[in-house]
């Protein structure tokens, strides 16, 4: 039976087989010196900032299964949820762990009176592109050029009005692409 729990600090020793996923974006963790200069600040830093948006699926024997993290941000009607990393070992894919984590994240967002979730998805990743439509997301804009790469490649900003957002106001797409330096 698969547990949510919170993430702890201890976890960050044992999620290597959901993080070396490449379609994992937080941090590209090629090999456990990077995760150390790097990747470790990064976790800490949102499970300070905000640890009600960080949580784990664990398997019966303690494995990580997967794990959601997250943030409230924005000021007014931009106040929101957001989605920054949603990965799965790919051992456990297709059993509704990713679904599972978002509806937890959504309502966490929901309690915090957030007007919508969003996230950021690579253009070429199909399969999460779907399961984000499945669930009631919308292509908001794209963000040109926002993952690096060679070639850079440009991502969906993804969003799902909640109940505070009456009207559908946040999930009005735009009409022409965004540079990174413009999302806000």
């Amino acid at each position: 039976m698969t547990t949510l729990r919170p993430f702890t600090c201890n976890d960050m020793f044992k999620f290597n087989n959901v993080n070396l996923d490449p379609l994992t974006e937080t941090v590209s963790l090629h090999n456990t010196y990077y995760f150390f200069l790097y990747g470790l600040s990064f976790y800490m830093q949102y499970l300070a900032h905000w640890p009600e948006y960080f949580q784990v699926a664990e398997s019966p024997s303690g494995e990580i299964m997967g794990y959601i993290m997250g943030k409230a941000e924005g000021h007014g009607e931009n106040w929101h949820g957001h989605v920054t990393a949603l990965s799965v070992s790919p051992e456990f894919r297709r059993l509704g762990l990713a679904v599972t984590l978002m509806a937890w994240l959504e309502d966490v967002s929901e309690k915090k009176r957030a007007y919508f979730v969003d996230l950021f998805v690579r253009v070429s990743n199909k399969g999460a592109i779907t399961m984000y439509k499945r669930l009631g997301y919308i292509v908001y804009r794209t963000v040109l050029e926002y993952y690096s790469g060679d070639p850079d490649e440009d991502a969906f900003d993804m969003r799902k009005a909640l109940s505070r957002d009456v009207k559908k106001r946040s999930v009005i797409p735009l009409t022409h692409p965004v540079r990174p330096e413009d999302v806000d």
